[in-house]
């Protein structure tokens, strides 16, 4: 296993900078700049989706769908849209009258770079991006497959996902949350978009729903694992890498994984959900060993 880790720590960087590559260089596609007074608003979404960010999203959709054989364009396509609505949540968390971060990614946040009008009209126009890019032939050629991934990632961004999630983050300021509480609050805000990404895979290789339970398990461990490692960063990180400003639950007096178990047994907790994920990878051979080693990423990271 040893021996195995520095390869599979190279692949996952050699993963990261390929998807990385491709998600940008789609976007640019997707978004020419009008010659016209939309130039602003598509200017505005340029800004919040390309050249930044992890890109874990995408990766984990393009990763899954190759346990399938799945066509990586294909894939790609499908984890664009995943961003996008990622992008979008991000845009509309740093609001003043959300979360009022000044810093995202290192850089000011879309708000801040252009204006709160704007900002909101560019997360408005990502969330539609991202069903015109599932709804799309060259997305995928079977219009069943497409409406079921338009299905996953609506219901993963709404009320009973991601939306909701961050609705009972707003709530959270100021309330007495326990930690079964914000184990469902995270399993909605960050979980509910981590696990589309992974089912969005196995739709495009045509798993049958009820042959996918192994994936949504895995998905849901390294959810709560990544919120978690989200919650020791903003305790333990550095703001020059994480590009974001941190401490900001702990000023608000929000509870999280940290403040309610500390931050050894968290820590523990973070490793002991993401080797429970990749048991549940058993099924497979080497070829999930990419989603192996990004599962691990996912606790050891810095930002």
């Amino acid at each position: 296993m040893a021996d195995q880790q520095p390869e599979a720590d190279l692949q996952l960087a050699e993963a990261f900078a390929r998807i990385q590559a491709d998600v940008d260089a789609r976007f640019d596609a997707f978004l020419p700049i009008p010659d016209d007074s939309r130039a602003r608003l598509v200017e505005a979404m340029r800004y919040a989706v390309i050249g930044g960010g992890k890109r874990v999203r995408p990766l984990l959709t393009v990763t899954t769908a190759a346990l399938y054989n799945v066509d990586r364009d294909l894939a790609e396509r499908a984890g664009c849209a995943v961003e996008a609505i990622h992008a979008y949540s991000l845009i509309h968390d740093d609001l003043p009258c959300m979360d009022d971060d000044d810093l995202r990614h290192g850089k000011p946040t879309v708000h801040k770079a252009f204006d709160v009008a704007t900002a909101v009209l560019a997360g408005d126009a990502l969330h539609a991006l991202a069903f015109e890019i599932l709804s799309m032939p060259e997305t995928s050629g079977d219009p069943y497959v497409r409406a079921e991934l338009i299905e996953t990632l609506a219901s993963a961004s709404g009320f009973g996902g991601m939306a909701g999630g961050q609705m009972m983050d707003i709530m959270a300021e100021g309330a007495d949350y326990d930690l079964h509480t914000i184990t469902r609050l995270q399993q909605l805000k960050t979980g509910a978009l981590l696990g589309a990404a992974v089912e969005m895979g196995a739709i495009l290789g045509r798993v049958p729903r009820d042959q996918r339970g192994h994936l949504h398990n895995f998905a849901r461990d390294i959810g709560l694992a990544f919120q978690i490692a989200d919650d020791l960063l903003d305790v333990e990180g550095d703001e020059a890498s994480t590009g974001k400003a941190l401490r900001k639950d702990q000023g608000a007096g929000k509870a999280t994984f940290v403040s309610l178990m500390g931050v050894e047994q968290a820590r523990d907790q973070a490793k002991a959900l993401v080797e429970q994920a990749i048991g549940h990878l058993a099924i497979y051979g080497s070829e999930a060993d990419l989603l192996r080693a990004l599962a691990r990423f996912i606790v050891y990271r810095d930002r």
